[in-house]
């Protein structure tokens, strides 16, 4: 009997704990979204988890972005264009998402580029508490 093997995935791109974070926040990786990704803090504010979940997205850390994903919403996978990099978080605004807050938006622009082009991903996400951790919700629309 043959087993169907999938294509191996392309390299994510290496982020090390001395390289600038990706969330933007002038801190290394390794101090800022890395401690979130490996689990040795929580997201205390939903942009920090937004910014966190961008970071992640950078590093195609699978695992991360569907830990923080509500599981009403969650996907099974994250499907990674493997072409695709994203390059610079900008916060446009946050809506409550707070310590003493049960829910929270962001609103921000996600810059990417690939094959030598350059785009903007604009969307207002919606994070709420789940077993007392911020997740991501899902996105409001922007029309």
């Amino acid at each position: 009997m043959s087993r169907r093997r999938s294509a191996p995935r392309p390299a994510a791109p290496r982020l090390l704990p001395s390289s600038p974070c990706p969330c933007g926040l002038p801190a290394t990786y390794g101090d800022c979204c890395g401690r979130l990704h490996r689990g040795q803090a929580k997201a205390a504010t939903a942009e920090s988890l937004m910014r966190s979940r961008f970071s992640a997205f950078a590093a195609q850390d699978e695992a991360y972005l569907l830990r923080t994903w509500h599981p009403d919403t969650r996907p099974a996978e994250v499907d990674f264009d493997p072409a695709l990099r994203w390059t610079r978080l900008e916060v446009v605004s946050t809506s409550e998402g707070g310590a003493f807050h049960a829910e929270g938006s962001v609103a921000f622009r996600a810059h990417w580029t690939e094959g030598g082009e350059e785009g903007v991903l604009t969307e207002h996400s919606r994070f709420v508490r789940h077993e007392g951790a911020w997740v991501y919700l899902d996105a409001l629309s922007l029309g």
